[in-house]
């Protein structure tokens, strides 16, 4: 693989890794900030709380524009700068407010971060290693996690203002990430969606001098007569990859995953594990989760999008359904961690790996942010209402039946997978974009 590649590939990634540490360092300051605030439950979870999960939603649903407008790079960089702004701000803060609106703006760096990302690695990597370039990013998200917790676990002690020190410490690998972003080129293929063949060919010879160049602007040139100008993703033309957008996304979060990651500890301890017990499980579930998502990036370039989503499928099916049987039959605590270990794996190698690199696929390199962009929004928005269901629905129905929910849902996902998805691998986007999209007839825009 080419080391141009590969280092442009890992600098848009690290957006990933600030994804993941930003998403889970409040988790060591928000009591903290509780007792310091004196906040009720509700303005502590929708204001302190939740305000960066919707910041995040925002950024995804509104990510698209700058990505397609601005470009892929500059938007790579003006996340960087969300980033550490929220970081800086958030350490800063005097009141919940102000700590609140940091916090968002962090958000939003999230949510625009998984449009701009995916679309740039994707539209920079040779076909036959795009899933493990892409996959990347996933990998940091999971990376960046980790570290968050241990960053937390070290700092936690600093004094009655570590917590300060804890969302604060986010700004220095922001920083690193915003400066390294400037080194970045253009992503050829915006060049190009953009008419700017010039600039295209030169960033092309740049980052990739034994490519066939000439036969991509080619390909290029093929796609674009398959548009019409100022069309959008929503014209019966993209109906296809809009609806596998739409469902990729949608399973993602009706498998429970973001519901499990927020609520480990309350979930293991619902199955009889002691406090301390379950927020050991905590723990391992997230070196699990990263050890299975390196699994996954090896093997999506090889085995392909669909085996991967065959494996996770099947996966999250017996363990969902065992972790349901558990809950209902009264089995002990160890089963369940067991089940939960397996559904984390079955996530991580499946759709954990599989879903960025797959909407970064399916559309056109025209309209690719705009649709990478609604692919993270549905993503999100379930994001933000299912884990939020959780508490009520285990109090009301019980856990039993929330997990053979989940576990139906997956089935579905499975035939899905079966009828529906097609296989992407080794395939080159402009040759996706023709296959997946047909070819203009009248009545499109109706």
């Amino acid at each position: 693989m080419d080391r141009k590649i590969l280092r442009f590939s890992v600098t848009a990634a690290l957006a990933g890794f600030l994804f993941g540490f930003d998403t889970v360092v409040i988790s060591g300051a928000e009591k903290t900030l509780q007792t310091l605030w004196q906040s009720s439950d509700s303005f502590h979870g929708i204001v302190v709380i939740g305000m960066a999960l919707w910041g995040t939603v925002v950024g995804a649903l509104l990510g698209g524009f700058p990505t397609n407008q601005l470009g892929r790079k500059k938007t790579l960089v003006w996340i960087g700068i969300l980033y550490t702004v929220s970081a800086l701000g958030s350490a800063f803060a005097n009141d919940p407010v102000t700590f609140a609106i940091f916090r968002f703006i962090g958000g939003l760096g999230v949510g625009a971060s998984t449009v701009a990302a995916p679309t740039y690695i994707s539209e920079i990597a040779p076909a036959k290693r795009r899933g493990k370039l892409v996959g990347l990013y996933q990998f940091n998200i999971v990376f960046g996690i980790l570290i968050a917790f241990f960053s937390n676990y070290l700092l936690s002690n600093v004094g009655e203002n570590s917590w300060r020190w804890m969302v604060g410490v986010e700004a220095i690998p922001a920083f690193i990430y915003t400066v390294m972003s400037f080194g970045l080129p253009k992503s050829p293929r915006w060049l190009l969606s953009r008419s700017r063949f010039d600039e295209a060919r030169s960033v092309l010879l740049k980052i990739n001098p034994q490519g066939n160049i000439e036969q991509l602007l080619e390909d290029v040139k093929l796609e674009n007569m398959n548009t019409v100008p100022g069309e959008t993703i929503f014209i019966r033309k993209y109906r296809f990859p809009l609806i596998l957008a739409f469902l990729i996304a949608f399973f993602n979060q009706f498998s429970g995953i973001n519901a499990f990651l927020y609520y480990a500890p309350r979930i293991l301890e619902e199955a009889g594990l002691g406090s301390s017990a379950a927020l050991l499980s905590s723990i391992g579930i997230g070196i699990t989760n990263m050890v299975f998502t390196l699994v996954g990036i090896n093997l999506i370039d090889r085995m392909g999008r669909k085996q991967l989503m065959y494996i996770g499928s099947v996966g999250y099916i017996v363990s969902l359904a065992l972790v349901a049987c558990a809950f209902f039959l009264n089995w002990e605590g160890l089963a369940v961690a067991g089940f939960l270990f397996v559904f984390i794996a079955a996530h991580a190698i499946g759709q954990g790996t599989v879903i960025w690199v797959f909407i970064s696929e399916i559309f056109p390199n025209h309209l690719r942010g705009y649709g990478q962009s609604f692919g993270c929004s549905v993503h999100w928005v379930l994001a933000a209402i299912i884990p939020s269901s959780i508490p009520f629905l285990f109090s009301s129905v019980g856990p039993g039946i929330v997990f053979s929910i989940f576990a139906f849902m997956m089935v579905l996902q499975l035939l899905f997978v079966m009828f529906m998805m097609p296989e992407t691998k080794g395939v080159s986007l402009e040759e996706l974009s023709l296959k997946l999209s047909p070819q203009s007839v009248e009545g499109d825009h109706s």
